[in-house]
């Protein structure tokens, strides 16, 4: 078995545990104090090493405490448009997973993603505000620092401790929540689910029907409205997409964190596919798609697509997302970002 198999193998495994009703079993179990320790460990080294950093922006962290992906990169985007719209100028850091280079870079809409990261990319594709990576976060933010902007929006790095922060929120996938409640790797969790309070803002992505009673949430909807080709030469609503296919066969591919969540959206539209689920942030190669010849059409994310786009795929297509945020969160952001912003000028 190649790795990519055998890592999204180990991942659907996990998955099992982490979100399904067994009980982790002990080998899982006997890790977890392990992963505790350490974990601590890495916080106290962060705030006692080369100290705190703390940004001349003021800086805004959207992370999660669960492995794998919540719906960290839409959100991403509609605040960045958010800020946008009250006239200042945001950037987006970011470590770029996965990505093969460590250089600090500034990611463009094309840059390549085995060097930038597919998030980052996509970020700088839908976003159209400055984005860097670098092997450590505070670069990146340091880089962003050098092109006059007014804040910093940072794609993960909830569990950063040396990284002060104006501004934490904290995104949940409302149709997992915190699974098992075990920290990594009997459970999905990189910190308690205590942390989830100590956050300015939880969003969740759909409803979280097991969500504390007494934690504030913001519930965050990811509305699909297109189908686009992978070359951008046309467009389609998901029911003209499904016309025009009709009698074919559909292959769904996604490399994301929740994989069902995209496949499920297909299937509430009335789109019939055959699902292919491959590991998070999984570097697609031509043989992927071996198996999805003849007269066939591949829909994907529109994370996939900032991968697929070389591989010269025929009848490719990606859906991209929108985040619907509620309009009293959007309100209470605004305020947040203008008593920031006021207080730098």
């Amino acid at each position: 078995m190649s790795w990519p198999n055998c890592r999204a193998s180990i991942e659907n495994r996990l998955l099992k545990h982490w979100y399904g009703t067994l009980r982790p079993p002990w080998y899982l179990r006997m890790l977890e104090p392990v992963y505790r320790t350490a974990y601590r460990r890495a916080q106290k080294n962060q705030t006692t090493g080369s100290g705190d950093y703390r940004p001349g922006l003021p800086l805004i962290v959207v992370g999660n405490i669960t492995a794998g992906g919540s719906g960290k990169t839409p959100l991403v985007i509609a605040l960045s448009r958010l800020a946008t719209d009250m006239q200042l100028k945001p950037g987006i850091a970011s470590t770029g997973y996965g990505r093969q280079s460590r250089d600090t870079l500034l990611v463009q809409a094309d840059s390549d993603t085995n060097l930038c990261g597919d998030e980052p990319v996509l970020l700088a594709k839908r976003s159209g505000v400055p984005v860097v990576v670098a092997a450590r976060r505070c670069d990146a933010v340091k880089k962003l620092q050098e092109m006059n902007l007014d804040l910093v929006i940072s794609d993960d790095g909830l569990q950063q401790a040396d990284l002060r922060r104006d501004v934490e929120i904290c995104v949940v996938d409302g149709g997992r929540g915190v699974g098992n409640g075990h920290l990594i790797p009997a459970g999905p969790l990189r910190e308690p689910a205590t942390r989830l309070a100590q956050v300015d803002y939880v969003v969740t992505n759909g409803e979280w029907s097991e969500k504390p009673a007494d934690l504030s949430v913001s519930t965050m909807n990811l509305v699909a409205t297109a189908v686009r080709s992978l070359d951008e030469a046309n467009e389609y609503t998901l029911a003209e997409f499904q016309n025009k296919n009709a009698g074919i066969t559909l292959h769904a591919i996604a490399a994301i964190g929740n994989p069902m969540r995209f496949f499920k959206l297909l299937e509430k539209h009335g789109i019939d596919i055959i699902p292919h689920r491959f590991a998070d942030h999984h570097r697609y190669k031509k043989q992927d798609f071996k198996s999805m010849s003849g007269a066939t059409a591949i829909i994907m994310t529109e994370k996939d697509a900032v991968k697929c786009r070389g591989l010269g795929l025929e009848n490719a297509w990606y859906v991209p997302v929108e985040a619907l945020l509620p309009d009293d969160f959007k309100r209470i952001f605004k305020r947040r970002l203008a008593m920031l912003t006021r207080d730098r000028d």
